[in-house]
């Protein structure tokens, strides 16, 4: 049955326009099979309206036919195949590597809405960044009961090790991923925080890319702010924290190599910077200073972009059975002699249990309310907050604290009965690792599917550079939910991703 949008629509541009050329063939704009339902719309207002932040994208995409978009929409499949854009799926049977989902109908940002989100972020990495440099030094925020203590000693990323160790500048999360949300009534809402290695920046650069060969005239006339800069703005970040004040520290970007899931995004990151991309066999440790062993003789290294979990990075202090490190490496780092971004410890406060705190950290560190609120969280270690999530379990979003990419989480109101049950007798067994949310139902943008336009769930991830200067990529990765009525996003998941345009003005 046509959705009501398709009368809205008709009001307010000439009805042909989305469905026919008028020889007959069919145009991208048909939203016929575009159903609101009840949920935040990105494009629609709740009459069925088109938002005055798309009404450019929209005048420009109305003469588009299906067979012109599908042409556009194979020659970018077809751009990323070549290029190698492709992400892992270790438990894929049919083979790992996948082409990144990619759908060519933008996300679009008017700017007046983006600069409360970045306000929101600027002041969410400070007070992470403030926590972790508390936690590793005088513990205030412990001490004065803020987070109870067992939380952080409990934590499987927080590292005793490094209590009273200074990092270089003080900055412990350079490189962040935030996730968010938007709820039924369009607020942005903070999924969770992402400090340890924060993935799929390489994506957005890439979809930017591809989306400006695919429609050029698009971006100057409906004026939309860049993000190729990012890998600029990251490398001037790395080598501010290099240490003994040179002025052209040797920057390398480490990886655990070509059978991780992000491998494609560290060459692109290491080729768009113009540094080395090393595995731990190319680095060793003399004098407790790192070396790259480099053609013409070994070379110092000053800084390290790290995309290896804290326990691989050093056999000698962590796991000793890892081969993806670097023996040594902990102490030419204690030495002062080489940075590493992001820091060792920033795990904490990924831990889901801590993310629950966060609007706690920035009333106790910064004496302000948050701008950006958390989910509604319960904790299964609390034994209050247990019997609620032990009772309700089938009407919450389950999560294991240090789980990612979608995987440790149970979705209760769409879970089997039996996934239900198999899920409380997991957190009955480890309350500590696991946290009970509220279900939010994300907001809706539209999606190209299976030749039609219908709408699919998204959510947003900022990536933030925390330096010298604060940076946050005007937009960021949209990912979006392409199998019907899903909430999961992850690529690994069956999820895929949108170009993400944030506006100069805001029409």
């Amino acid at each position: 049955m046509p959705s009501p949008l398709n009368t809205n629509l008709a009001a307010t541009a000439p009805s042909s326009l989305y469905h026919n050329d008028g020889a007959g063939r069919p145009l991208i704009m048909d939203y016929s099979y575009y159903e609101p339902e009840n949920f935040f719309d990105e494009m629609f207002e709740a009459d069925g309206t088109v938002r005055d932040h798309y009404s450019g994208f929209g005048q420009r995409f109305t003469e588009l036919s299906v067979d012109e978009f599908e042409a556009k929409r194979q020659s970018v499949d077809l751009a990323f195949l070549k290029q190698g854009v492709t992400f892992t799926v270790y438990s894929d049977d049919e083979g790992t590597e996948r082409i990144f989902p990619f759908d060519l109908i933008p996300r679009i940002i008017p700017n007046s809405e983006w600069q409360k989100v970045t306000k929101g972020l600027e002041q969410r990495i400070k007070a992470l960044n403030l926590f972790l440099q508390d936690v590793y030094h005088d513990q205030r925020i412990l001490k004065e009961k803020v987070i109870p203590r067992h939380y952080i000693d409990s934590a499987k990323y927080f590292r005793p090790e490094l209590v009273g160790f200074d990092v270089p500048k003080d900055i412990y999360i350079h490189i962040c991923g935030t996730d968010l949300i938007r709820d039924h009534e369009g607020n942005y809402c903070v999924l969770e925080d992402n400090g340890r290695s924060p993935s799929g920046v390489s994506y957005m650069l890439e979809n930017r890319q591809v989306m400006k060969r695919a429609f050029p005239a698009f971006f100057p006339r409906v004026g939309v702010q860049p993000v190729g800069d990012y890998s600029s703005h990251l490398l001037n970040l790395l080598k501010h924290i290099g240490p003994n004040g040179k002025d052209d520290p040797t920057v390398v970007l480490l990886t655990p190599g070509v059978y991780n899931s992000a491998y494609f995004e560290h060459c692109f990151l290491a080729r768009q910077m113009g540094v080395e991309i090393v595995e731990g066999r190319d680095l060793f440790v003399q004098n407790k200073k790192v070396f790259l062993r480099a053609i013409d003789g070994p070379q110092q290294v000053d800084v390290i972009y790290r995309r290896i979990d804290d326990d691989f990075l050093d056999p000698k202090v962590f796991r000793k059975d890892s081969l993806l490190g670097v023996p040594g490496i902990i102490e030419a780092y204690r030495a002062g002699n080489v940075a590493l971004a992001n820091a060792l410890g920033t795990g904490v406060a990924d831990d889901k249990v801590i993310y629950k705190f966060v609007p706690d950290m920035i009333r106790f560190y910064m004496s302000e309310e948050p701008l950006l609120p958390n989910i509604d969280t319960w904790l299964a270690d609390d034994p209050a907050d247990l019997k609620y999530i032990l009772e309700n379990m089938e009407n919450l979003v389950v999560k294991a604290a240090n789980e990612s990419g979608g995987y440790g989480m149970l979705i209760g109101p769409t879970a089997s009965k039996k996934e239900v049950a198999d899920f409380r007798r997991e957190v009955k067994a480890d309350p500590r690792n696991f946290i009970a949310q509220t279900p939010i139902s994300l907001s809706r943008a539209p999606t190209w599917c299976d030749g039609r336009m219908e709408g699919r769930h998204i959510d947003l991830r900022p990536y933030i550079l925390y330096g010298k200067e604060t940076y946050i990529t005007p937009g960021g990765l949209t990912r979006v939910a392409l199998k019907k009525g899903s909430l999961v996003v992850n690529s690994s998941q069956g999820g895929g991703s949108k170009d993400t345009w944030v506006l100069f003005d805001d029409a």
